[in-house]
């Protein structure tokens, strides 16, 4: 008996592109003959929209862009999940970005009761949020680089006190970045205050609240958790931009960075991080995957940057070559999910309520 496996993707964000790069190639990697793919397509104006069933792979993102003219299509999503003589077994959102990645989506799939793969409301939430992340790892103990938050309004009312603040308490350079945004979009390196404030007017183009970040000369360093209660870690992997940061670009375009798996660090460096990384798993109460990332200085000491709850799955993309070079092939990966958000399901599904 085949898996049926609802592929969702696209979204109402500025990640769209990215999660049609990740979809086409997660359909390329599933094997058609344990799994049905039922793809469930979100268009840039928020319409589900839910195409046939996949007997073979795509061969480019066009063919994933349905349209609500030849397919099923509704602005209210749950009736695009009722197949009550044939209903999906597990959800695999794919989604990047506000509106798929930061709980939105996964609340709707809770209350559908529906498995799905990868991180459940609190941990997408918190993962998103850049400034709410940051501070579970403070409470958490996590070492990271010094940073400050601002909503839009506090700028726009006090603008040069803002600007003064940050170049107080952090100094240049710095980068300033969308809170809840993912893939390094809106993302800018200041050392400068004419840098600094053309940087927030681009971060506010994408979010209502900001965090700056203090630079700091370190490597960049990765690694792949997988799992729910007993996580994971892989091999640790090295990004080493021929520019001046990762950028979007960089990360999905032009591919303009080298990806060094495994990464030139020592085995107290590495366990370091790994116990890091699953440390940050659990404190955001994490389920499925997570790509941790990481600066390691000079001096061997690992600080934490963040944790992306849904990774791409891109040709670029680090994940999925991390855990390669540990020993798990792409199409076994993809099992791996699919198992874990069958197995947390199953979990709360024993959960007992009294009224």
């Amino acid at each position: 008996m085949k898996t049926k496996i609802g592929l969702l993707y696209g979204g109402k964000s500025a990640e769209h592109k990215v999660s049609l790069q990740t979809s086409l190639a997660v359909i390329k990697a599933l094997d058609l003959e344990k799994y049905e793919i039922h793809p469930i397509y979100i268009n840039v104006e928020g319409q589900w929209i839910k195409g046939p069933q996949l007997h073979a792979p795509v061969d480019n993102v066009k063919a994933l862009e349905f349209t609500s003219e030849n397919q099923a299509a509704s602005s209210l999503a749950p009736a695009l999940f009722q197949q009550d003589q044939d209903p999906l077994d597990v959800i695999f959102p794919l989604l990047h970005g506000p509106n798929g990645e930061d709980g939105t989506v996964q609340g709707l799939l809770e209350l559908l009761n529906l498995p799905y793969v990868g991180n459940g409301v609190l941990a997408s939430a918190a993962g998103m949020d850049k400034v709410m992340m940051k501070n579970v790892f403070a409470q958490a103990g996590l070492p990271q680089v010094n940073y400050l938050a601002f909503i839009r309004t506090e700028w726009e009312k006090a603008k040069d006190t803002v600007y003064a603040d940050i170049e107080e308490k952090l100094g240049y350079p710095c980068f300033v970045k969308p809170a809840n945004l993912g893939s390094s979009v809106g993302i800018s390196k200041c050392t400068n205050r004419s840098e600094l404030e053309t940087a927030f007017v681009e971060a506010f183009q994408f979010d209502r609240k900001v965090i700056i970040e203090e630079g700091v000369t370190a490597r960049e360093v990765e690694v792949a958790i997988l799992g729910n209660d007993e996580p994971k870690c892989s091999v640790a992997g090295e990004i080493v931009p021929k520019k001046d940061f990762y950028d979007y670009k960089a990360k999905y375009e032009d591919g303009d960075t080298a990806l060094i798996i495994p990464a030139d660090v020592t085995t107290e460096e590495y366990q370091q991080i790994k116990e890091m990384a699953i440390q940050a798993f659990k404190a955001l109460d994490c389920s499925g995957l997570v790509r941790a990332d990481f600066f390691l200085t000079k001096d061997g000491k690992a600080l934490i940057n963040e944790v992306n709850t849904m990774p791409g799955f891109t040709p670029f993309s680090m994940f999925p070559l991390l855990w390669k070079h540990t020993g798990i092939e792409y199409p076994q990966l993809i099992e791996t999910l699919v198992n874990l958000a069958k197995e947390r399901h199953a979990e709360k599904q024993n959960i007992k309520y009294t009224f």
